[in-house]
């Protein structure tokens, strides 16, 4: 999947790490911390704490930024008005419902926006 940061606060929105391994370009992913405190596809040591979208290829060592709060855009694969969960395993953001393997991270407002907002429960995130 697709998508770039658009309403981003650098102070507030999220952190920033170090890549654990080399990354592509064009991705949005969940992303956890790992035992060194690097940023890893998935749960990692940490569990899923926020989304990372990247526009260009990263090597490994990169400081990158992890949204917690904000919005993307260009998203693709999503559905408007619906909660979004990330993979535990792969990162991968879904719609699927909320379970041990997929944790809620924000919602969409369009297809192709994407609020993040980690760490809130699933019924604050429901739309209905």
């Amino acid at each position: 999947m697709a998508g770039r940061y658009d309403k981003y606060d650098p102070i507030s929105g999220g952190f920033r790490a170090p890549l654990d391994a080399d990354w592509a370009a064009d991705l949005i992913l969940g992303v956890g911390l790992n035992s060194t405190g690097e940023v890893v596809v998935g749960a990692g040591q940490t569990g899923i704490i926020g989304v990372v979208a990247t526009t260009k290829a990263m090597k490994a060592g990169d400081i990158i930024d992890v949204m917690t709060s904000g919005e993307c855009v260009e998203c693709t694969g999503l559905a408007a008005g619906t909660i979004i969960c990330a993979d535990t395993t792969s990162g991968v953001l879904n719609d699927v419902a909320s379970s041990t393997t997929q944790v809620p991270v924000g919602y969409t407002v369009e297809a192709s926006r994407l609020i993040v907002r980690k760490g809130v429960r699933t019924h604050d995130l429901d739309v209905s």
